[in-house]
């Protein structure tokens, strides 16, 4: 367990580090959108990955790995959006956007500790491929439930569906750098 929270620290690390640069370029414009257009954003991500697995190749040039890092950044962002809610204006300074963004992957890595407990690192078997085809699945699920206006019978919230892609993405990252 120790390796993979090293591990995970790492891409945490990368993808945090990107975060910070674009809300001192950017700022915090992406504090206007709602959750679902933030979904939508993940999804076109997760699709463009899939793209690339079946295609075998990129004509833009970036990879699977940036896109990977954009999705556990969007996903974070929505978990904010969640909880602070969506404003009209940019309301967050840079250096409060990063540490809100960094609480909700805390949180996703403190969820990700308790299931590799339960599941003793399942995920280390599974294809770069797989993770990408759970990330899709959870999207889509999350959809149905914004549709839904977040009513569900018995499922977990659109949260933890967030909070479960970010882990999924930092797998496939410690995947895709271990070669599989």
């Amino acid at each position: 367990m120790e390796r993979t929270l090293a591990q995970y620290d790492a891409v945490v690390s990368e993808c945090m580090a990107l975060f910070a640069k674009k809300a001192h370029d950017y700022g915090t414009a992406w504090r206007i959108l709602r959750v679902p257009s933030l979904t939508d954003q993940i999804l076109i991500k997760a699709q463009r990955i899939r793209t690339l697995q079946e295609v075998g190749e990129s004509k833009v040039g970036e990879g699977v790995r940036p896109e990977l890092i954009g999705i556990i950044n969007y996903a974070a962002m929505a978990l904010v959006q969640m909880d602070l809610g969506i404003v009209d204006t940019p309301d967050l300074e840079a250096e409060r956007a990063t540490r809100e963004v960094g609480a909700r992957i805390r949180q996703a890595r403190d969820l990700m500790e308790r299931k590799n407990h339960d599941y003793g690192e399942a995920w280390r078997s599974m294809r770069v491929s797989s993770l990408v085809d759970l990330i899709l699945m959870k999207l889509l699920r999350i959809k149905q439930i914004e549709d839904n206006k977040g009513n569900t019978l018995v499922s977990e919230g659109i949260d933890a569906g967030f909070l479960d892609i970010v882990n999924y993405a930092v797998f496939a990252m410690i995947q895709l750098e271990a070669g599989h």
